[in-house]
């Protein structure tokens, strides 16, 4: 009943409708948000990066590169007030994927089953997340910008089609809409062309910050002034969406105990999974069409090469994104039985960047389901050969569906029950929320 509803309510949902996305999809746009802006061919996006920054294309130039940059230092902000004030059409961009029109560009997006891959769709929103972001905070006078600006966060994508279609153009859309002092939020859209309209296919929301031409400290950024009402009140969505993180980390389980509700949740499932012939708090057995939550894991391993490096010369977060996304994709699909579709994403923080050369190791997770709705927790770390450490860089939460009945996912230890709870949470934050 609640896939059914979800995408029922994708259909309808005025978020689909709203004044960002492309005039092409049926939305009132923001006055003259498009006006003046001519849409940039995806495979453009990452070289108009390397070109603001000063990056090297050659892996082998990239040192001299990087030390060209440390004499930006002298362009920094020393305080916010001191850099001209921008609106929401000032960072506005489109980005054209021409799957359609260009035929030759397919099989890079291509998966088995005649789709997109959703992995690359999340390659190509965080660089023009990036991009988005070095419009908004650019100055005319000087050729290369002394801002490092990096995603922090992947706050949410919410998906309103099941299928990305890869004979038709996909266009992306974005804009900075909320501002820090150091950190800017940007929206972005992605429609798809059907019957010569733009369809909405996805919403996104990311967090970027910007730091010194070292990417050592931060650094300011320009301020947003919104226009209108309908402006002010997507800027003061950032400023909720930043208080709804604040609240969400302070409330984590690593910090925090489960709530009277949750705590009842836990114990329900312990005593549904005791064994009735003994009297034993040791004695557990697997209640019928349920799995247990240890054997719901798959891993991965990743040696991070050049290829896979971002303009600063460590590894492209969207490759991170990528990677987890579709060992999450198969953790869900082996445990469904059926090819799943993902319909949600949040809360990816990238805690610490990942060095060219790295031994990248990846664990996903089956961690909650409810009907059929899978949510997946995929963690990422990073080896040290020298110090024989191993360091966190990332938290993924993937929300699939899967078009058949699957068992349930049922906690055993202590540990276990903390992520099943957490995955509770994600779960009716992406899901639940959207549909209300």
């Amino acid at each position: 009943m609640l896939a059914r509803r979800w995408f029922l309510l994708c259909k309808t949902n005025p978020i689909l409708m709203r004044t960002l996305t492309s005039t092409t999809s049926g939305s009132k746009p923001l006055p003259d948000m498009h006006e003046g802006h001519l849409p940039i061919h995806v495979n453009n996006v990452r070289n108009k990066l390397r070109s603001i920054v000063g990056a090297s294309t050659n892996w082998s130039d990239h040192m001299q590169a990087m030390n060209e940059r440390k004499a930006l230092h002298t362009l920094l902000a020393k305080n916010q007030a001191d850099l001209p004030p921008r609106k929401m059409r000032d960072s506005y961009i489109e980005v054209i994927l021409p799957l359609g029109s260009q035929p030759e560009i397919r099989e890079k997006y291509l998966n088995v089953n005649n789709t997109v891959r959703f992995g690359r769709i999340l390659e190509d929103l965080d660089s023009l997340g990036v991009l988005i972001c070095y419009t908004h905070t650019k100055h005319e006078a000087v050729g290369r910008s002394p801002l490092s600006i990096v995603t922090a966060l992947v706050d949410k994508i919410g998906l309103w089609k099941k299928v990305i279609h890869p004979d038709s153009d996909i266009k992306f859309t974005g804009n900075v809409s909320w501002v820090g002092r150091t950190s800017m939020e940007v929206k972005m859209h992605v429609l798809q062309l059907q019957n010569d309209v733009y369809c909405p296919l996805l919403d996104a929301t990311f967090v970027m910050v910007a730091r010194d031409p070292e990417n050592k400290r931060p650094a300011f950024v320009n301020p947003l002034i919104p226009e209108g009402p309908e402006e002010e009140k997507i800027f003061k969505e950032g400023e909720l969406n930043k208080m709804r993180r604040t609240d969400f980390s302070e409330a984590s389980l690593l910090k925090m105990a489960p709530t009277a509700e949750e705590r009842t949740v836990i114990h329900d499932i312990f005593l549904n999974t005791l064994d009735p012939r003994t009297v034993s708090f040791r004695s557990r057995v697997l209640p019928p069409n349920s799995v247990w939550m240890e054997d719901a894991k798959l891993k991965g391993l990743e040696i991070c090469h050049p290829q896979e490096r971002n303009i600063f010369n460590r590894i492209f977060g969207g490759f991170l994104m990528r990677k987890a996304y579709e060992l999450g994709w198969a953790t869900a699909c082996s445990y469904g039985s059926s090819r799943p579709y993902v319909i949600a994403v949040d809360d990816i923080m990238f805690q610490r960047p990942v060095e060219i050369g790295s031994l990248l190791f990846f664990s996903s997770q089956v961690c909650y389901t409810e009907e059929n709705f899978i949510q997946v927790r995929v963690h990422s770390e990073v080896y040290n050969s020298d110090t024989r450490q191993h360091h966190t860089t990332n938290v993924f939460h993937f929300t699939f569906m899967s078009e058949s009945q699957i068992p349930q996912i049922v906690p055993k230890t202590y540990g276990e029950s903390m992520l099943y709870l957490d995955g509770k949470r994600h779960f009716d934050s992406a899901v639940k929320e959207t549909s209300a």
